[in-house]
C-alpha cells in the first residue's frame, strides 16, 4: 500500500515546497501528499500561513516555514471565509516569493540536495503559482475535492441563478441535479462568483494533482479530460498511502475507541459533521431525539461551537444522557480514521465533506448524508445515487422521525444491508487501485516521474 521508503542517508530527488490552505480538511491531504513523496525521496517543506499553523512535531522529516499572513484575528476566530481566503491571496504572495528567492541563493552548486523541483499548492492558495513563476519554478496545483465537484464547480458561472435550486439534471453531468451544485449556502455571492474561474484556472500551472480514486469517479473522468488541459494524477485515498500522517486542529478522544471495542460488528453508528459545519439548535435537537428513539448504538462527535448558539452540549434535550446510557458515546472530536476502520461501526452519519467520504468509502461503511453547502452536495449525491452506498436527507428542515427512520433504514433494514454489500465491493476496489498495478498506484508513480523530470 505505502510506495518505498526513502533510506537514511539516500540522496533526495529535490525539494518540493508544500503551500497548504489553513483548514483541517485541508491541511491533512497536503500533508499526506508530503509523507508520499517524503518516502520516494524528496524533501518537503512546508511553508504555511502563521494561524492554524501545521504541528511540527507530527512530521519530523518535514523543514516547516510560517509566512506573515495579515489576517486579522477577529477573521480567523469568525471564521469568516472570503476575507481569510482574499487576505491569504493578497498578503502571501510576497512573503512566498522573498521566501523562495531567500532560499534558492543558498543553493550550493553542487548540491542536488537543495534544488527546488516544484511548488504544490492548494487550489486556495493560488498565489503561490505566481509566486513560483517569479522564479521560473514548477507549480502543480492540489485538489481536495473530487473530480465531480471540479465540473460541477466549473458549471456554476454558466447558469442562471433561478435555474440552481431546482431538481433538474445538470447538463454533461446527468447524476447532479442544478441543487446539488457545490454552492455556499448564503448562494451565488459575488465573492463566490469572483472564486471560482480563479481555482479551475489551469493556464499557469504544470500539472493537477487529485486526492481522488478512478473506480469512484468514472462517470466523471471522460467530462474532466476535455476540460483539463494539464496532466492529472489521481492518486487518491492518499490517507491509505500515508495512514501515519495528519495534523489534528483538536485532540481525539481515544476513549471513544474502547467503548467501541465492546460493541458488536456493524452495530454502531458514527455520527459526525467534520471541523467546520455548523448546524442550528434546531436541527440538533431534532438529532438527539432521532439517535434516542432509533434505539441503535451510536458514537457521535460533538464538537465546541458545531451547534450555533451552544458552547457544546447545553442543547441536548433533558434527560437524555439518562435514556441512551452506554448505547451512546459522545465525544468533542474523534481519531475518524481509526473509528471508521472499527469493525463496530456499521455506518456513517456525516455531512459528506471529501475527506469523510472518502475514507467511509475506504472502510466500507455506507452512509447518512446530510450536506450543508459546498461541496458535500455533490458528495451526497454521488454516494447516494451513483455509488448507491449512502441514504440522503435531502429535505432544508429535517425532523426526528425522518432522522430516526434514515437510521433504522441503514443499521436496521434490508436497504442498509445491501448499501453495506456495495459499500464493501468499493473498499474492495479501493485497495486494488493503491496496490502494484492499480490505477491510484500508477498515477503515484507518473507523479513522481513528473516532478523528477
Amino acid at each position: 500500500m505505502m510506495m518505498k521508503k526513502k533510506q537514511d542517508g539516500e540522496q533526495t530527488r529535490g525539494g518540493v515546497v508544500l503551500v497548504p490552505f489553513p483548514s483541517q480538511g485541508r491541511i491533512n491531504p497536503m500533508l499526506q501528499l508530503g509523507t508520499i513523496l517524503y518516502s520516494q525521496g524528496f524533501s518537503i517543506t512546508v511553508v504555511h500561513p502563521q494561524f492554524n499553523c501545521p504541528d511540527p512535531s507530527t512530521h519530523p522529516h518535514f523543514t516547516f516555514e510560517s509566512i506573515d499572513d495579515g489576517i486579522p484575528e477577529e477573521d480567523i476566530s469568525s471564521w469568516n471565509i472570503w476575507n481569510i481566503i482574499w487576505g491569504l491571496n493578497d498578503n502571501c504572495e510576497k512573503p512566498l516569493k522573498e521566501w523562495l528567492d531567500r532560499r534558492s541563493s543558498k543553493m550550493p552548486d553542487h548540491g542536488h540536495q537543495w534544488r527546488i523541483t516544484c511548488v504544490i499548492y492548494d487550489d486556495l492558495m493560488y498565489f503561490a503559482s505566481a509566486a513560483a513563476s517569479h522564479l521560473k519554478l514548477p507549480s502543480i496545483v492540489l485538489r481536495t475535492n473530487s473530480f465531480a465537484t471540479f465540473l460541477a464547480r466549473a458549471a456554476i458561472p454558466l447558469i442562471k441563478p433561478q435555474k440552481y435550486m431546482t431538481g433538474d439534471p445538470v447538463p454533461n453531468l446527468q447524476s447532479l441535479r442544478f441543487k446539488d451544485l457545490p454552492v455556499a449556502k448564503v448562494g451565488l455571492t459575488e465573492d463566490f462568483l469572483r472564486l471560482i474561474p480563479l481555482m479551475i484556472d489551469t493556464r499557469t500551472t504544470s500539472a493537477v494533482i487529485w486526492n481522488t480514486i478512478e473506480c469512484l469517479e468514472k462517470p466523471f473522468l471522460t467530462e474532466l479530460q476535455k476540460q483539463c488541459q494539464v496532466p492529472s494524477f489521481p492518486i487518491g485515498p492518499m490517507h491509505k498511502f500515508a495512514p501515519d500522517s495528519t495534523s489534528n486542529l483538536a485532540n481525539a478522544d481515544t476513549g471513544c475507541i474502547t467503548w467501541l471495542d465492546k460493541q458488536t460488528d456493524n452495530s454502531v453508528l458514527y455520527v459526525s459533521y467534520g471541523s467546520q459545519v455548523c448546524i442550528d439548535e434546531e436541527e440538533a435537537t431534532e438529532m438527539a431525539f432521532a439517535l434516542a428513539n432509533s434505539e441503535q448504538p451510536f458514537l457521535w462527535v460533538l464538537r465546541p461551537g458545531l451547534v450555533i448558539g451552544s458552547k457544546w452540549n447545553e442543547f441536548l434535550p433533558e434527560g437524555f444522557t439518562q435514556s441512551v446510557g452506554e448505547r451512546g458515546y459522545i465525544a468533542k472530536w474523534a481519531p475518524q480514521k481509526q473509528v471508521l476502520a472499527h469493525p463496530a461501526v456499521g455506518g456513517f452519519w456525516s455531512h459528506c465533506g471529501w475527506n469523510s467520504t472518502l475514507e467511509s468509502a475506504s472502510e466500507g461503511v455506507p452512509m447518512i448524508c446530510r450536506p450543508i453547502s459546498g461541496d458535500q452536495r455533490v458528495n451526497a449525491r454521488c454516494a447516494s445515487h451513483v455509488w448507491a452506498i449512502g441514504l440522503q436527507l435531502d429535505n432544508e428542515l429535517l425532523n426526528r422521525k425522518e432522522m430516526e427512520s434514515a437510521v433504522r433504514k441503514l443499521m436496521v433494514d434490508e436497504q442498509g444491508k445491501e448499501m453495506r454489500q456495495m459499500a464493501k465491493l468499493f473498499k474492495e476496489k479501493i485497495q486494488v487501485s493503491i496496490t502494484q498495478g492499480g490505477s491510484s498506484y500508477n498515477s503515484l508513480n507518473d507523479l513522481v516521474n513528473f516532478i523528477s523530470s
